[in-house]
């Protein structure tokens, strides 16, 4: 559970659009959001990460202090040196000191975060698939985000993204379950923030089409074979209207 309400966040961005042109009405087909860092007093904890149009290209973790890449494949034609986000975060962490002092510690006002969930591809019993529970509107940035299956919590097959910046100062955070499908299972994605008055269970249970009986299964086909006799016996009988008319034709001959 995420304790009391008093946060101060120092949030320090800088975004680069790749269209360089000048002009006022030039929109930009993509945009860079280059080294995104913030530092917060609660934790304290701490984020730095490089996105390219909404999504994360990787992050570095604090920790470790080393580049988490979001797809491995990107390591084969860049890299990045961790210790550029590590200086990043120690200077976002002095400045949020000093505006702390200036703002007379001033709470950050909570938003209520909106979920969603639904599955990464159309849903099969026993074929492996991904649940997606993105979670919206997230300010401050300080959230827990876990998987129910039956009302149990589940930590195998997880993952998250970082929070991902928008553009008006709130985050997207999105959570990961890979499961497997079944008739009997319903799962839930669990919110937890400070704009909440309760936790958040948001409630997803496959749609499963029951399968058709063998008698309803009899009947389709009867219905099918009988619609094909009578195409049959249609199309014959035009046949042979067809070649009786052209034959009663010839034998009339010209007038």
């Amino acid at each position: 559970m995420i304790p009391n309400k008093a946060l101060v966040l120092g949030v320090f961005a800088l975004t680069a659009v790749t269209s360089l042109c000048g002009g006022e009405d030039i929109e930009a087909d993509h945009v860079g959001s280059f080294g995104i860092s913030m530092y917060q007093s609660y934790g304290p904890s701490g984020q730095y990460t490089f996105e390219l149009d909404g999504d994360e290209m990787f992050y570095v973790d604090l920790e470790k202090k080393q580049t988490e890449w979001r797809l491995p494949l990107f390591t084969e034609f860049t890299s990045f040196d961790p210790q550029g986000g590590l200086r990043e975060i120690a200077t976002a962490k002095h400045n949020l000191g000093i505006l702390i002092k200036s703002s007379n510690s001033t709470p950050a006002t909570n938003k209520v975060p909106e979920v969603t969930v639904f599955p990464k591809s159309p849903v099969m019993v026993g074929e492996p698939n991904t649940l997606i529970c993105v979670v919206d509107n997230i300010f401050p940035p300080v959230i827990n985000i876990t998987w129910l299956t039956n009302g149990h919590s589940v930590t195998e097959g997880v993952s998250e993204t970082s929070f991902l910046s928008k553009s008006d100062h709130s985050f997207l955070k999105i959570a990961y379950l890979t499961f497997l499908p079944s008739e009997d299972d319903i799962y839930d994605c669990k919110v937890e923030h400070w704009g909440l008055d309760e936790p958040l269970l948001k409630h997803w249970e496959p749609e499963i089409p029951a399968p058709m009986s063998e008698l309803t299964e009899t009947v389709v086909c009867a219905l099918g074979l009988t619609v094909g006799l009578v195409g049959i016996v249609v199309g014959t009988i035009f046949i042979i209207r067809g070649l009786r008319s052209g034959s009663a034709s010839r034998h009339l001959g010209p007038l």
